[in-house]
């Protein structure tokens, strides 16, 4: 399994490579207070690298609501019973 994972961050360097060679421009980018301009590769990867750690961030989030709700239903179940072997 580690060498899958190891082929494919190759692969997809590789075609991070290509992509910067291919488009050897750049990019300008008037911010509110900031004026920049930036290669395309470079743009390109920063604007993947930030999405993949916003949709990482979300899911986590996610996941951390639904597991807060499955814990506060396992917690009144186990007081329902609780209470049914009381009486």
């Amino acid at each position: 399994m580690r060498w899958l994972w190891l082929f494919l961050l190759v692969i997809f360097v590789m075609f991070g490579i290509v992509v910067a060679a291919l488009n050897p421009g750049t990019v300008h980018y008037d911010l509110a207070f900031v004026e920049m301009n930036v290669a395309k590769g470079t743009a390109l990867l920063v604007a993947l690298i930030l999405g993949w750690l916003l949709g990482g961030l979300t899911a986590w989030i996610g996941g951390g609501i639904s597991r807060g709700k499955l814990k506060r239903g396992t917690a009144r179940k186990d007081e329902a019973e609780a209470r049914a072997d009381d009486t």
